[in-house]
């Protein structure tokens, strides 16, 4: 397979920002377009945000339904397509405006809605008992197989991603679902008020960082990790437990590895 800094030279998410540039600037059914929800297309490193006035966590996909649902359009999907696309073209401009995660915690609700996140984050659920926290704080930089665990502070700076598994981009919503799978649980949807004080914690987390996405990721880069655990399991346990339930499910790409 071909080395990360060698994919980076063509890497194959350049048309989806050239695409998300076009859905930026294209006319609603109104006369109005992306461009006058976001005048400034460097926003990358400020969602998500908490909205005071409606008192709720706003994701950009959200922000991004919100724009074209106000002006007529109906939504995206959050996981993939237009919405990837769109947020590819505005991951990379923030980039070239080198700015940095900039996520703001300015109310007793905005903290609250943090807590709720980090709470996420770290409480064991589901078929396996294990939690984001397992693999990505406890268990950063432990090796799975051929594959690296990643830790928690930087994990929102770099998307939308290109994944070989899905042979396209996907978005960070896209991403932890299929991560929530693979610790045995039921993921939160997208829009949902957990899933975006999930990705409020973890971007908060990542403060201070430049945004340098879009980026591309190699497939297993975080499938196959559930090796270490803070609760003295051996991690051939773990793996058996991880494969048990991936055979249960009807998707071959969770059985690969077993």
């Amino acid at each position: 397979m071909a080395s990360y800094e060698e994919i980076k030279e063509m890497p194959p998410y350049e048309d989806a920002i050239d695409r998300g540039a076009e859905l930026y600037e294209k006319k609603f059914a109104n006369g109005n377009s992306f461009a006058i929800c976001f005048p400034d297309p460097a926003i990358g490193g400020d969602y998500p945000m908490f909205d005071d006035a409606k008192q709720e966590v706003v994701s950009l996909s959200s922000a991004i339904n919100e724009c074209l649902t106000s002006n007529g359009e109906k939504k995206w999907g959050m996981k993939k397509g237009k919405m990837a696309d769109l947020e590819a073209f505005i991951a990379n401009s923030t980039k070239e405006a080198e700015k940095k995660v900039n996520i703001k915690i300015e109310s007793a609700e905005a903290q609250a809605a943090y807590e709720r996140g980090k709470e996420y984050y770290y409480s064991q659920r589901g078929y396996l008992k294990l939690s984001c926290a397992t693999c990505h704080v406890q268990g950063a930089a432990q090796r799975v197989r051929n594959e690296s665990l990643s830790q928690l502070l930087g994990h929102t700076t770099h998307f939308p991603v290109y994944r070989l598994k899905w042979q396209g981009l996907g978005t960070l919503e896209r991403r932890m679902e299929g991560c929530v799978k693979d610790q045995g649980q039921n993921p939160p949807k997208p829009n949902s008020k957990e899933m975006k004080e999930l990705l409020y914690f973890m971007a908060y987390m990542s403060n201070g960082m430049q945004v340098d996405g879009p980026d591309i990721r190699k497939q297993g880069e975080q499938d196959e990790k559930i090796i270490y655990t803070s609760n003295n399991f051996s991690g051939s346990i773990i793996i058996s437990r991880l494969c048990k339930f991936r055979q249960s499910n009807s998707s071959s790409s969770f059985r690969d590895g077993c």
